[in-house]
């Protein structure tokens, strides 16, 4: 493993086990944070130099828990109780079923309800992910001190509410589960389409999104949840490369070079579409569903040969199990193309509540627009660009106003 980028991947994941298990061990993030990132560190600097030890795990783990009891022994305060259980630490590194339950655990812990949703994707970014403070606030557009604030107020929220390190139990674990899904695919969003900003994609987000969707569909495997979200994560980040032409505009779906799609990430998306539906049949998992929906777009091989009888058929089920006006708005425009603009315009007039999401004025915008009303589509236009937009978005919309 020659290459810096590897080590780092290696580095990082390992880290993040080790992570798990010393928070459970010691009870303390900060603590154990400050000993993984420590051993990371050291890691990064030996590592490329006397090459990758046989048990990478192992060596963090070492490294970790000598410093781990350094920082308990310089602080006078502590229970005798942490330095007693650093030393129950196994250095050759726990059975891979504990560290399996370490990473569950860190993961409710860290989507925890009791946790605002910023927290709680700053904190999945921060353990899960293996980011720095620094890289967490770059990546949320976040100044640093804020980001700091952030992360030790939700820190000191799993401290003072005693909320506990564990897998919830099974009358919990939908609801659980929903929330831990939700945070996951809310970093995807963010670094899919970003909704403020210079850039309209911001790979290291929808990265380290398509990486936790991966790693919770290992620790739960069979479930339909976990297992929906990362076929639709790997559907969806399958058309990036075609997302954004040579000067860095957007390009719509009609207009991408399918060619450019990566065919592996839609052939294990399809794969996982059927296994998330077949571990649900009773009722479909609306992650599952909206992959399905991803699926049609990704086999069809042209936008024009895109099957919108099953597109618009497969949100019918989502608004069964997953009835949001988002959703209706998405098949409105899947509406659009099967019977006409008209047809659309009048489901997208009937949804309330999304005066202030863009897409809806840029959905009504276009309609218009094929319709032959311009000044209303202007109007509509102006508004999607006022509610808030990405500047790339914002200025394909300027140019479509423009022209």
């Amino acid at each position: 493993m020659d290459s810096r980028d590897a080590v780092e991947r290696l580095a990082r994941e390992e880290g993040t086990r080790v992570l798990a298990t010393l928070i459970r061990v010691t009870g303390d993030i900060d603590l154990a944070q400050d000993a993984v990132q420590d051993a990371v560190v050291r890691a990064l600097e030996r590592w490329p130099r006397d090459g990758v030890p046989d048990s990478p795990r192992a060596w963090i783990t070492v490294t970790a828990r000598r410093r781990a009891i350094d920082l308990i022994r310089r602080e006078a305060g502590r229970a005798g109780k942490e330095a007693e259980a650093m030393s129950l630490l196994d250095p050759e590194g726990e059975p891979a079923e504990t560290i399996r339950d370490d990473l569950l655990r860190l993961m409710f812990t860290c989507c925890h309800p009791a946790l605002s949703s910023e927290a709680q994707v700053a904190l999945a970014l921060r353990t899960l992910g293996g980011l720095s403070t620094a890289e967490v606030a770059r990546a949320l557009l976040v100044p640093e001190p804020t980001m700091t604030k952030r992360l030790t107020r939700a820190k000191q929220k799993i401290t003072h509410a005693r909320i506990p390190f564990r897998v919830p139990p099974a009358q919990e674990l939908p609801q659980r589960l929903a929330g831990v899904a939700a945070t996951i695919y809310l970093i995807f969003n963010e670094g899919y389409t970003a909704g403020a900003g210079a850039d309209l994609i911001r790979t290291e987000l929808s990265a380290e999104a398509v990486r936790l969707a991966r790693r919770l569909a290992e620790l739960m495997p069979g479930e339909p949840t976990p297992l929906g979200l990362l076929a639709l994560l790997l559907l969806h980040d399958a058309r990036r490369p075609a997302r954004l032409d040579e000067q860095g505009h957007p390009v719509l779906l009609a207009d991408q070079d399918r060619s450019a799609w990566d065919a592996a990430r839609i052939r294990e998306g399809v794969e996982l579409v059927g296994a998330a539906l077949r571990h649900s049949p009773e009722r479909p998992d609306p992650y599952a569903v909206q992959a399905a929906i991803a699926a049609c777009h990704a086999l069809a091989p042209s936008y024009a040969g895109t099957d919108w009888d099953a597109v618009i058929s497969w949100y019918d089920v989502l608004l069964t199990v997953h009835d949001t006006p988002v959703a209706r708005l998405n098949r409105a425009a899947a509406v659009a193309e099967r019977d006409g603009p008209a047809a659309a315009l009048a489901l997208v007039d009937r949804l309330g509540g999304l005066d202030g999401y863009p897409w809806w004025h840029a959905t009504r915008a276009e309609l218009l627009h094929r319709l032959g009303r311009t000044e209303p589509a202007r109007s509509a236009c102006l508004r999607a660009v006022e509610t808030g937009l990405s500047e790339p978005l914002a200025e394909r919309l300027r140019r479509r106003l423009r022209a």
